[in-house]
């Protein structure tokens, strides 16, 4: 049986996989679990700006009550505000709906815990239990023990504060654009940048509850290139749907990713002796040139599996304060238990007004290895590295590119999809090497 919380909590098309009686169902477990320590749990609970939004906070909401827990919503707010607030008001938990970078009709629930980080594994496993079991035998409380709803709606202007608490920088004199992506960080983004002087164009605010990650946001940088280059602006920032992530565009209107934006601020704190060890956290995705330019000023990278929970973890196990992934999820420990795209903009946005130069200066610091990701659609993600025929195409290609290059084959968390990853010198030869494994992958998987 496919284990239910995935790598980013419970995910799935909404109304179809991801249903309101899943939604009440994780509502009641997570009230029962949490209720072992305190009569009243409080969940605190946001959303981004997908339509199916509503319906999936009602009926998580209706399980609390049921349960008798406080649900107090949040209304539309970024991921990392829910894990701020949840720490900040001492809730017993935090939940997000959302299905983050990925197209309106999925949606996704998850949890964190009072502490702000995601729930550990186990305590995941403990709620699936009570969620998928047979029969419901938690308690369901009348009168005065049913639970009851509260709204907090005002709340993101308290993260914003906080997030421009973590700079110490004036933006004014910088002209930036601002995607929203219709998400999450339509309110937010704009009025944290305008805090601090910056003159601000935004994109993409206008959430209709279809349009989110719509052709806009951090996967889809194109509306972003243009408007930067036509309003001649010094860079432009991009959020996804709930804006845990943020990548950026220089005043060219070339891409800068998350593996550039991590350099630029682990340079600026090297240069202020901020950045304990010298060392900055980076997954097995993260470019071959990050390594060299952190090496050319003296620091090192320290490399962890795919995801952010390993960033996380290798963080807190080495209390290092700047990790985070190609994507743009990137985490600035000593300020936010989770990523946090806005507070990665500021950042940026701030080493940049403190550098003196332009952004595509500053990102040229970092020589880009050609790098080429192909995401293939499966029946089946099961089994694969042990196939041996795939496990062939993958040693072809790494005998290939020798010392020059590598190969990473790996399955998506949250969709049936295997991303084959290849970087090397020459992008001809990647793309031929890439599609020779996608096409046994597919063969053998479909």
């Amino acid at each position: 049986m496919t284990r239910l919380f995935g790598t980013d909590g419970v995910r799935g098309l909404a109304n179809a996989e991801l249903t309101p009686e899943l939604a009440f169902k994780m509502g009641r477990a997570a009230t029962y679990y949490f209720g072992k320590e305190h009569k009243r749990p409080v969940f605190y609970i946001g959303r981004d700006t997908r339509i199916s939004g509503h319906m999936l906070e009602a009926a998580l909401a209706a399980g609390i009550c049921s349960a008798g827990g406080e649900a107090a919503l949040l209304g539309v707010i970024p991921t990392p505000a829910v894990a701020y607030l949840t720490r900040r008001y001492g809730a017993q938990a935090g939940v997000v709906i959302s299905a983050s970078h990925n197209p309106f009709p999925d949606n996704g629930i998850k949890f964190f815990a009072g502490t702000g980080y995601k729930l550990p594994d186990a305590v995941e496993d403990e709620l699936e239990k009570l969620i998928t079991a047979d029969k419901d035998t938690m308690p369901w409380p009348t009168a005065d023990g049913v639970g009851l709803i509260t709204y907090k709606h005002d709340l993101w202007h308290e993260y914003v504060k906080y997030a421009l608490e973590t700079v110490d920088a004036s933006l004014e004199g910088l002209k930036v654009i601002v995607d929203c992506a219709n998400g999450a960080a339509y309110e937010a983004a704009p009025a944290a940048l305008r805090e601090l002087g910056a003159e601000v164009v935004v994109i993409n605010d206008k959430p209709d509850g279809i349009n989110i990650n719509a052709n806009c946001g951090s996967t889809h940088l194109e509306q972003l290139q243009a408007a930067v280059v036509h309003h001649k602006a010094d860079f432009g920032l991009a959020h996804d749907g709930d804006a845990d992530r943020c990548l950026a565009v220089d005043e060219t209107g070339e891409p800068i990713d998350g593996d550039q934006i991590m350099l630029i601020c682990a340079l600026e704190m090297l240069r202020q002796n901020t950045l304990p060890d010298k060392t900055l956290v980076a997954t097995v995705m993260s470019n071959l040139g990050l390594h060299q330019a952190m090496k050319n000023a003296g620091g090192k990278v320290l490399v962890t599996p795919v995801g952010d929970r390993y960033v996380l973890e290798a963080m807190l196990k080495h209390k290092l304060v700047l990790g985070g992934e190609q994507s743009g999820h990137i985490i600035f420990s000593q300020h936010s238990t989770t990523g946090d795209g806005l507070i990665t903009a500021l950042k940026l946005a701030a080493a940049l007004k403190q550098s003196g130069q332009k952004m595509s200066q500053l990102a040229k610091v970092m020589t880009r290895f050609p790098q080429l990701l192909v995401n293939i659609r499966v029946k089946s993600k099961q089994g694969w590295e042990n196939n041996p025929k795939i496990i062939a195409a993958i040693k072809a290609g790494e005998a290939e590119l020798g010392d020059n290059g590598r190969i990473l084959v790996r399955p998506s968390g949250t969709e049936p999809l295997i991303r084959v990853m290849a970087e090397g010198p020459v992008l001809s030869d990647l793309e031929r090497i890439v599609a020779a494994i996608a096409e046994v992958i597919k063969r053998e998987q479909s």
